[in-house]
């Protein structure tokens, strides 16, 4: 064997496994359910998922600004892009957790306090098996009668991901005292562990 190739071998073996073993692939969720700031602080008691990310998607204006945004005028919705290992947790899961937890589905162009079309409900699939997988949640709880009233999520491809403001990112964890997060969004992270005590973490992820 040439003496290159033998050295090169050497190398290789010498490398820590870690290094030779490749990272599990990570997907990506965007979902859309009112104000951000309680999606994404649900997702970021999730086991499983690395990073949510505050931001608009699903309208026309580039780089839109949240005042812009809040005018209800760009078509943007508020949204949550999460980041997760599909080894831990799924993307059904995640829907589970969307409709189940981290808004009301039934609630048009509004949820809870907030309205205008910038607080939709809805789910922005990135390939055909994100898209699938939403409409069978969907039907699956339209057929179950989950909610008594019909389901108004939006399922629609994602476009373009705009992060929103640095104040908005993790404003939950940074705030966790405001009126508005403890009346609206903090109620949310305790059903979360109710209802999914194996997917939840009491640390924030991300």
């Amino acid at each position: 064997m040439p003496r290159p190739l033998i050295a090169l071998i050497a190398v290789l073996l010498a490398l820590p496994t870690a290094l030779a073993t490749p990272p599990s692939a990570r997907e990506t969720a965007v979902f859309a359910g009112g104000c951000f700031w309680g999606i994404e602080g649900v997702y970021e008691h999730v086991r499983g998922v690395e990073s949510a990310t505050s931001g608009y998607t699903g309208g026309s204006v580039a780089s839109p600004t949240y005042r812009q945004v809040s005018s209800g005028r760009t078509g943007h919705a508020e949204a949550v892009r999460v980041v997760f290992d599909p080894a831990q947790v799924s993307y059904a899961q995640l829907l589970s957790i969307f409709f189940q937890v981290a808004h009301d589905p039934t609630q048009l162009n509004r949820q809870g306090p907030d309205r205008g079309t910038q607080y939709r409900s809805a789910v922005f699939y990135q390939n055909d098996a994100q898209r699938r997988a939403a409409q069978s949640a969907v039907e699956r709880l339209t057929r179950a009668g989950t909610y008594g009233r019909r389901i108004v999520t939006e399922i629609t491809a994602l476009d373009r991901f705009y992060p929103a403001e640095d104040y908005h990112q993790d404003y939950m964890r940074h705030h966790p005292d405001q009126p508005y997060i403890v009346r609206n969004d903090a109620p949310k992270v305790t059903e979360l562990q109710r209802a999914f005590p194996s997917l939840y973490r009491a640390s924030w992820g991300g």
